[in-house]
């Protein structure tokens, strides 16, 4: 692991950088493989077919500056209620 993928772990996605509190307060999909691995994206208050359908995440580290990073549940894979990391996300690819 580079020092920016160290810098991004057990991060929120969209947070500022400097947040001296970037930890978990919420409820949130881990973000596995890709551009934002290790990243914590607050899913807190979705549905459960929001979570079943996945997310494009804009970033600048992705194929496309710009573009978007996808990524998707396990279909079967247990998800934990409350203000924790619930579940995960898995990279399936990137789209402009």
């Amino acid at each position: 692991m580079n020092g920016d993928e160290q810098l991004l772990n057990g991060r929120v996605y969209g947070a500022d950088h400097d947040d001296p509190h970037p930890g978990p307060l919420r409820t949130y999909a881990e973000l596995v493989g890709g551009p934002l691995d290790g990243l914590l994206l607050d899913i807190h208050g979705w549905r459960t077919e929001d979570v079943d359908d996945g997310v494009a995440l804009t970033t600048e580290l992705s194929r496309w500056p710009g573009g978007h990073a996808l990524y998707d549940p396990r279909p079967g894979e247990p998800r934990t209620p409350g203000p924790v990391v619930s579940c995960r996300f898995y990279y399936s690819g990137d789209t402009p």
